[in-house]
């Protein structure tokens, strides 16, 4: 039991600690008002200094980021990067991979991306090796021998010989097989030397041969046992291609199968073991439409990343920002071919005042792009290619003289000239294309301007194809191609008109004996210089015969939604000629260090 003594000892301590505690209180309250409460007027009226304080802190913390961003961006900066798929898309449909029989658009986009050839064109359009590591021509300029680069593999991993290489040629030079390519190897004789080595013998000179050299070479070992007949319609063009190309085949589909508007895709993969080094892109799709504005409501929508096959780039996709072009210069020319035999134009004055009416500067104008212009049959820059002997500029009035000395007089100015009572109107044809039509458009123009009236048809290309082949014109506005080589043999010569010619390729059915034996000369030289020697002839018998106006050379253009690194467009032979360089394509970006 606790004594009365410790318990009022106690009530004594607890009454003393309390004491102390409210003194604190008091004591805390005082110092409250007397240091915050009381300064705080003070801080108030300070405020903008210590407004100033924080906003110079804030600066110089932006300051400090804001150099650490440039200090990052000065080492380091967005870059190509390899990976990410890529697809096209284009107009048609695809049909056959096969090198022997690729014709369309798509056909020959999947071949060159599937097959390798044993030359190539470099980014000058000069040609290189492939397949091939070297290449010797004879003296005589009649056997080419071909050595292949080591440990040549197929996608399927067997390896690539020279027997695949005969394989190739021999499939095209038999007449069962059908190939475009047919009359290319025919008399050609082809021997495999050792498994690297394959040699070709001609039966003549022929200086543009090595040019034949780029067509993709398929396997033996594959199709070897195919029956030449039923070769075109394998499902190795279609379904099961194996290449030594950059990409490799991985599936095709249809896409709204059964509806008007059904598309194909084409899925391809890198190839590891590609001779040029594994392609950086991850795969590249092919997508064909029938339907051009479901294509560009794909390109808008970046189902697709390019758009093949357009001269122009369409409407709807004009006022966007994020289209990417690519334009280059082809190997080619647009003409306006003169049917030399027509009943109007079988006097040459009539076709020289048909060309000197033409300011070609105008003319090109009216296409809306810069493009090269052509005034030979020959390109500038070419093998041959001579400006002394260019066809005739511009100059109306002598075009009004020669039209009057010919015969065809004019009573009122603008009035069509008559001869014997009959007007001197022509008929003139073309594909119905934007640019085609813009150019006809200034072609009537020029030549109504002297008295010459022109109806202009413009046609699909099949009915075009009907009317070249029966020659139902009097002007035909086409465009041919050249190459990077300068034989233009099949447009020029006289025996390329005739009916039982297997390409008929002479538009005008110019006839000149001179011309001809240029031509003949001139394919049969590999020497720059003497090979130019000999087209003197063929250019000044052009030059005043006039069998066409050559107006420009054409472009390729390719259209994209995204930056394409890697991409070597200048001057090409075909818009095909775009995927010289596919291996090295990308699309993507990453920072990364500067060098």
């Amino acid at each position: 039991m606790i004594k009365r003594t410790t318990r009022l000892r106690w009530r004594r301590v607890f009454r003393r600690k309390q004491r102390q505690v409210e003194d604190m209180g008091i004591q805390a309250e005082e110092r409250i008002e007397r240091d915050f409460i009381k300064r705080l007027n003070r801080l108030i009226d300070v405020r903008r200094f210590v407004a100033s304080w924080v906003l110079l802190f804030v600066f110089l913390c932006g300051a400090l980021v804001w150099q650490f961003r440039i200090l990052d961006h000065t080492f380091q900066s967005l870059q190509p990067t390899p990976g990410g798929a890529y697809s096209e898309g284009m107009l048609g449909s695809f049909t056959n991979a096969n090198p022997l029989f690729a014709s369309t658009v798509a056909d020959s986009t999947v071949s060159r991306l599937v097959f390798a050839g044993l030359l190539t064109y470099d980014s000058r359009n000069m040609l290189t090796g492939d397949l091939a590591e070297s290449w010797t021509v004879n003296e005589q300029n009649t056997t080419y021998k071909v050595v292949l680069k080591p440990n040549l593999t197929w996608h399927d991993g067997q390896p690539l010989t020279s027997r695949d290489v005969a394989f190739t040629f021999h499939t095209a030079q038999n007449p069962d097989v059908k190939s475009p390519l047919f009359r290319s190897w025919n008399g050609v004789k082809i021997e495999t030397l050792d498994d690297q080595t394959v040699q070709f013998t001609l039966p003549a000179p022929f200086a543009p041969f090595l040019h034949s050299l780029t067509t993709g070479i398929i396997p033996e070992h594959v199709l070897k046992d195919t029956a030449t007949t039923e070769l075109r319609s394998s499902q190795f063009n279609t379904t099961q291609p194996i290449g030594a190309g950059p990409f490799e085949w991985s599936d095709v589909e249809l896409v709204n199968s059964g509806k008007q508007d059904g598309e194909q895709r084409v899925g391809l993969k890198p190839f590891p073991q590609y001779h040029a080094g594994k392609p950086k892109l991850d795969g590249f799709v092919i997508r064909t439409y029938v339907s051009q504005d479901r294509l560009v409501e794909d390109f808008k929508a970046k189902v697709v990343n390019a758009l093949v096959g357009f001269d122009q780039i369409p409407e709807a996709l004009e006022d966007r920002d994020d289209i990417q072009t690519y334009s280059s210069t082809l190997t080619a020319e647009t003409m306006s071919f003169f049917k030399t035999d027509s009943e109007l134009l079988k006097d040459v004055k009539v076709r020289q005042a048909l060309a000197r009416s033409v300011d070609i500067k105008t003319v090109l104008s009216a296409l809306g792009y810069p493009a090269t212009v052509a005034d030979s049959p020959l390109l500038h820059g070419q093998v041959g290619y001579d400006p002394a002997l260019k066809q005739q500029g511009f100059d109306q009035a002598e075009a009004v003289r020669l039209l009057d000395e010919a015969g065809w007089k004019q009573s009122t100015s603008g009035e069509t000239r008559q001869k014997d009572g009959k007007p001197l109107t022509l008929q003139m044809v073309a594909q119905s294309t934007p640019d085609l039509a813009r150019v006809s458009a200034e072609l009537q123009k020029a030549w109504r301007a002297v008295g010459v009236e022109v109806n202009v048809s413009l046609l699909e290309d099949v009915v075009l194809q009907d009317t070249i082949r029966d020659r139902s014109y009097d002007v035909l506005l086409y465009g041919i191609s050249v190459g990077a080589d300068p034989d233009v043999f099949a447009y020029w010569h006289s025996t390329q008109f005739d009916v039982r010619s297997a390409s008929r390729l002479n538009f005008s059915n110019y006839k000149s004996a001179t011309a001809d034996k240029a031509l003949e000369a001139a394919r049969s030289r590999s020497d720059a210089s003497l090979r130019a020697a000999k087209y003197k002839p063929f250019l000044q018998a052009w030059r005043t015969d006039v069998p066409a106006l050559a107006l420009y050379q054409p472009r390729s253009l390719y259209i994209t939604n995204i930056p394409v690194f890697g991409m070597q467009l200048d001057t090409v032979n075909s818009g095909v000629d775009r995927l010289n360089t596919v291996q090295n394509w990308m699309v993507r970006q990453s920072l990364q260090p500067n060098s």
